[in-house]
């Protein structure tokens, strides 16, 4: 599991389809941070890169509207804007009425890594209101699919990276896993160089100001997703005075250092995996996965030790491994809409078939049914190394585990030795966490979910409290899964409606069931 604040809307998409199929650069120039030298040409969009995720070309819209693409350049470093400029891949849904158009509703569903010129198409009639005054628009942030894609490892040495043990026991298992890091981390270096010091947040924030410009937006209208929230918060804080509405939904905690933020997560997926279990025993017919929460959790800790000493089959020739077990366990309880597909993979792999498990990790990791991996993994850990000042070590990380273990008996030991993955990282981070002060921004609207693995309900409070008096109002569903307005409840998607496209801003702790 990369770290966990990934798109939603992209996991259940890609999961889906995995589901679905498998059971039934860098380029010369000047004047890239100057809009007045560009404009954006927009053509109907090819299909998705493989670093995008491949797949097809985004399908017509159901009112007849088509999804165009466009590319825009961008300074490869904001401190040189008249320097080399990197591609930025865009796409757009024109605004279909009625109603006067507002300006673009600029998306970014998270990640970090995660592609929104992929993404976009695939969940774009969830915004369907939106467009009614909106061109809905995304993009590949800098280091991520088409926009400068930071690529690390080969499709077959990334299939052996994630068949590692990445829950190491004894010294020999710690040896294997550092080195395989060391090894992935010296992958990016190789191959992507140029672009690794040029990925952090404050230059995806500088590229979206650009972007605003170039569309012609005197404000900035954003709706940002799990990685998207920090994104957002950053952009605040570097323009407040060219904030328009901008929504922040499944919140990153901005006040964590990486520790805290991996040691929420423990404590997020644990709750996630409590209801999951409590809903699964306290329905009509009979759990197939346990009797009570209880023996349903013990069931798993069982499956997992036992995949830890013999690997099960799974997507021939790999085997289902306790670490893509874990992984696959973790995707499903990103949504609810995904607790079936955990029972029935659960159910399968008691029977010694981890296919369904597998599906869910492969979804999680990026890699597509035809073995090819997006960028995601290696963008996630290019972004977050450039932005974190933190470099962790084996023997720090043995000194915590006793602490993840408490806050999560499953998933403490996965998180805990994931704060290694910035180890031997050559370009150094930016800072202990993101800031996201804002004074003199216009009102903030960010949504906490109180069921929320990825991104804990807590985190929500602290970005109001961290954009400033007057800028951050909070919204609270009570729920399950990342992220609140793709949950379908009504409540929070006619009080985010109301605000974007009427400018309604609701009463400070609203709270929506």
């Amino acid at each position: 599991m990369q770290n966990p604040r990934g798109p939603r809307t992209a996991v259940l998409t890609t999961t889906a389809l995995l589901l679905s199929s498998a059971l039934a650069g860098c380029g010369g120039g000047t004047g890239g941070g100057d809009p007045s030298t560009q404009q954006l040409t927009w053509k109907d969009c090819p299909a998705p890169s493989a670093s995008e995720g491949g797949g097809s070309a985004p399908s017509p819209l159901p009112n007849g509207g088509k999804w165009q693409c466009a590319t825009m350049k961008a300074p490869l470093d904001w401190n040189k804007p008249n320097g080399d400029t990197i591609d930025i891949a865009l796409i757009r849904a024109r605004a279909s009425g009625p109603g006067a158009r507002i300006g673009s509703l600029i998306f970014n569903f998270g990640g970090p890594g995660g592609s929104g010129v992929s993404t976009l198409p695939a969940v774009g009639q969830d915004y369907a209101k939106l467009r009614t005054r909106y061109d809905l628009v995304s993009f590949d942030p800098r280091g991520v699919g088409r926009s400068a894609g930071v690529k690390c490892e080969s499709d077959a040495q990334l299939d052996r990276y994630f068949q590692q043990d990445a829950t190491p026991d004894d010294a020999a298992e710690r040896t294997r896993f550092q080195n395989n890091t060391k090894q992935f981390n010296a992958g990016c270096e190789k191959n992507s160089a140029k672009v690794l010091p040029h990925v952090r947040t404050t230059d995806a924030a500088r590229d979206m100001d650009l972007m605003r410009q170039v569309l012609g937006d005197p404000k900035l209208y954003y709706f940002g997703i799990s990685y998207g929230t920090e994104l957002g918060g950053v952009y605040a804080h570097l323009f407040p005075q060219h904030v328009g509405r901008a929504v922040l939904d499944g919140v990153v905690d901005p006040t964590q250092n990486p520790e805290q933020s991996s040691l929420g997560q423990a404590e997020g997926f644990q709750l996630a995996l409590d209801n999951f279990a409590r809903d699964c025993v306290s329905k009509s017919t009979p759990c197939p996965i346990g009797s009570t929460q209880q023996d349903v959790e013990k069931r798993i800790a069982k499956l997992l030790e036992g995949l830890d000493a013999k690997p099960i089959a799974g997507i021939f020739p790999r085997r289902l491994t306790q670490t893509a077990a874990i992984n696959g366990i973790a995707q499903a309880l990103y949504s609810k809409d995904l607790w079936s597909a955990l029972t029935q993979g659960l159910q399968q792999a008691y029977a010694g078939d981890g296919k369904i498990l597998m599906l869910l990790s492969d979804a999680m990791n990026g890699r597509s049914d035809n073995g090819e991996y997006s960028n995601i993994t290696a963008a996630n850990v290019a972004i977050n190394c450039a932005d974190q000042k933190q470099r962790y070590t084996a023997g720090y990380v043995q000194q915590k585990l006793p602490e993840f273990r408490a806050a999560s008996p499953l998933f403490g030991d996965f998180l805990a030795w994931g704060m290694l993955s910035c180890a031997d990282w050559t370009v150094p981070g930016a800072a202990d966490h993101p800031d996201v002060s804002a004074p003199g921004s216009a009102p903030i609207l960010v949504v906490g979910n109180t069921g929320d693995p990825a991104t804990p309900y807590a985190g929500a409070k602290r970005m109001v409290d961290a954009l400033g008096k007057g800028v951050g109002v909070e919204l609270t569903y009570k729920g399950q899964g990342h992220g609140a307005y793709d949950s379908g409840n009504k409540c929070v998607q006619d009080t985010v409606n109301r605000y974007l496209l009427d400018g309604k801003v609701p009463a400070a702790g609203t709270v929506c069931s």
